[in-house]
């Protein structure tokens, strides 16, 4: 990259990781995998090509972390055996080679479930139907059913089954893992207070809401070695309900950021369709919340595909910001940007349909052996 005074090319600390630059990429789900949740040598080359492009640390898509109740998605990766194992560590390979690291992000979909090749049931923290309907570039289709209330019982094996993934990522060449507490999936479904109506230690108030997101990060943190980074994503709208928000404002961000900088979180990535907009009707943005509140670097993602926006997010307190849209659109952004060169726009219809799933115009062809 050309050498520049540009913030958004400082090095920065996440755990145990130096990353070149603060910009990375962030998890999208692409529906690519084997029919039986493997990588691909087509996710290989997919993966390498953002580190290559110069991205400082790539975050996977949702990886469902067991074989019960977590996959959200047909072909979504896992990391629930070890199949799974050996198959994501070719892109972890990869994107070594071209000097990044990378992170998984583990994520159970409870009751937003549309694809789980191990069950027809769903989950959640109560029998509530969510709101909206399935998404059809991921192949879902019509309204979710009413999941299953977990039990204590089903509540020690989530916690399990995200420890257990997280072992597995340590084996399968992961730098770190990121525990999904957002968009509407278990962790965030436990948070929300329309989809929790449990009276137990799980229910009620905010700092119960958010005690399985805070018991997870401990447990993954004390099951895998010191310099191996576990992060945690959080937001407010979810992939089924773009507006909901924290109903106690400001006092619910100071107690959930608190909490899961507790916990052990090597860092606090947050997410929302702008995440340069207000977190409530007016004052901070989450991100700006999430350093005050917080105890780890923040991480923000959503609205940041453009330089200017980017790099007030990150003169807000942000460390890293994280690239979505502006990511596929332009798989080398960061080193377009460091040479001042332009940007490609996002063509949603080419790039995202008739479904999510990686075309081949997306991948580079295989070397030659």
């Amino acid at each position: 990259m050309t050498d520049t005074d540009d913030i958004l090319f400082d090095a920065v600390d996440l755990g145990d990781e130096t990353l070149a630059n603060r910009v990375g990429l962030a998890p999208m789900t692409r529906t690519s995998a084997t029919e039986d949740g493997r990588a691909t040598a087509e996710m290989a080359r997919y993966y390498a090509k953002f580190a290559r492009g110069g991205f400082s640390v790539l975050i996977t898509e949702g990886t469902h972390p067991d074989d019960a109740h977590s996959q959200g998605y047909d072909n979504q990766p896992g990391l629930a055996t070890d199949e799974h194992v050996a198959a994501w560590r070719r892109v972890t390979d990869a994107v070594h080679e071209e000097g990044a690291p990378i992170f998984a992000q583990l994520m159970h979909a409870g009751a937003l479930s549309q694809g789980n090749r191990y069950t027809d049931e769903t989950v959640g923290p109560s029998a509530v139907q969510p709101k909206g309907e399935q998404l059809e570039m991921y192949g879902g289709d019509g309204e979710f059913p009413e999941p299953r209330e977990l039990t204590s019982d089903d509540i020690d094996d989530v916690i399990e089954g995200f420890v257990a993934a997280a072992e597995r990522a340590v084996k399968a060449n992961f730098d770190g893992v990121e525990v999904h507490g957002a968009n509407g999936y278990v962790l965030d479904q436990f948070l929300t207070t329309y989809t929790n109506r449990r009276d137990d230690e799980y229910g009620g108030d905010v700092e119960n809401r958010i005690r399985l997101t805070a018991e997870v990060l401990e447990a993954v943190r004390d099951a895998t070695p010191d310099d191996f980074v576990v992060g945690v994503r959080l937001s407010q709208s979810k992939v089924n309900d773009p507006d909901y928000r924290w109903p106690g404002g400001e006092d619910d961000a100071a107690v959930i950021f608190d909490a899961v900088s507790d916990a052990g979180a090597d860092y606090i990535h947050v997410t929302e369709e702008d995440v340069t907009a207000p977190a409530f009707d007016e004052g901070p943005t989450l991100s700006e919340l999430a350093d005050r509140y917080g105890d780890a670097p923040v991480i923000a993602n959503g609205g940041l595909e453009d330089t200017d926006a980017a790099r007030a997010t990150v003169e807000g307190g942000a460390d890293l910001i994280t690239l979505g849209t502006g990511a596929l659109a332009n798989p080398d952004w960061p080193t377009r940007v460091a040479e001042g060169r332009p940007l490609e726009a996002f063509d949603f219809g080419r790039i995202l349909q008739p479904d999510a799933a990686i075309d081949e115009s997306e991948v580079p062809a295989p070397a030659d052996d």
